[in-house]
């Protein structure tokens, strides 16, 4: 069967394979959780503590969710939470899995076609990132714009990634960007629109390598986010990443970053990506945005 172009109310353009797995993703959860979520959230590094402002209905350890890959990074919980905030039904990642910890593309991005399979048509991202934006602070939120994959995994081979055709050019909705903007200028923060860079990792990058980033455009740089951005797009659903900047290269006064370190600077921040989810949810429902 050949995948549609359809959106959420149809058939992802994704293998027949990869969408088998993400219904018997959705059928463990509706057996508990009969409602349709409008949004889906996934909650990166150090961001754990937003998944507290969910009035969760129903939780599932990865571990319960057939094909789902499992969380062993640290910081990153491992559950998927089905609720609502402020009335509007979530499905949320509290936590996420990443190409470095062994996965495919495809594994990788199964959370976010089994939540398409639930009936999402919004999706909210977050990670936590290193800046290279000089003008960028340290607790600073970016808001994607556009992204860099040098993640090195081909995006047009079926056999590769369980994608068919290539993701469209444009990735992430600009009417949410500039709607977070505005709720964060609202809210007495800013909220940066720039480019995130994605890497394999999960080493650090060089002060060589930093330098190589910021060169070719790139504002943020990470180990995520990516490979759910493109999933999503191939879904049909809007998309939206917002970024806790947790430390700002300096390549010429390097200092040494710790997984630690980011985590501690993510939670210190992530009431910024709590107060624009919380926000976003109730002064709209995402899924009527245009």
């Amino acid at each position: 069967m050949e995948p549609s172009d359809s959106g959420p109310s149809g058939r992802p353009r994704v293998s027949e394979a990869l969408w088998q797995r993400a219904q018997q993703v959705a059928g463990v959860v509706r057996s508990r959780w009969p409602r349709r979520p409008v949004v889906g959230l996934i909650l990166g590094t150090g961001l754990g503590g937003v998944a507290r402002q969910i009035e969760v209905q129903a939780a599932f350890d990865y571990a319960e969710l057939p094909h789902m890959p499992r969380s062993t990074a640290i910081g990153h919980r491992g559950r998927l939470l089905c609720g609502a905030v402020r009335g509007v039904p979530i499905v949320a990642m509290e936590g996420r899995c990443h190409v470095y910890e062994g996965y495919s593309i495809e594994q990788v991005s199964l959370p976010v076609i089994g939540m398409a399979a639930l009936g999402i048509d919004t999706l909210v991202l977050s990670n936590a990132s290193g800046g290279l934006n000089p003008s960028f602070r340290s607790g600073d939120v970016m808001v994607i714009e556009d992204h860099i994959n040098l993640m090195f995994r081909s995006k047009g081979s079926s056999n590769a990634t369980g994608f068919r055709h290539r993701a469209p050019q444009s990735v992430y909705d600009r009417q949410l960007i500039r709607k977070a903007i505005r709720i964060a200028a609202g809210h007495g923060f800013s909220a940066y629109p720039g480019v995130y860079v994605a890497v394999t990792g999960p080493n650090y990058e060089t002060r060589a390598e930093y330098r190589f980033l910021r060169r070719i455009g790139a504002d943020a740089v990470g180990m995520s986010t990516v490979p759910e951005a493109q999933a999503a797009v191939f879904c049909g659903l809007k998309t939206l990443g917002l970024s806790i900047i947790t430390n700002v290269a300096r390549p010429d006064a390097p200092h040494v970053v710790h997984a630690e370190h980011v985590i501690a600077a993510a939670r210190t921040a992530e009431k910024k990506v709590g107060t624009l989810v919380l926000q976003l949810l109730q002064t709209h429902s995402l899924s009527h945005l245009a």
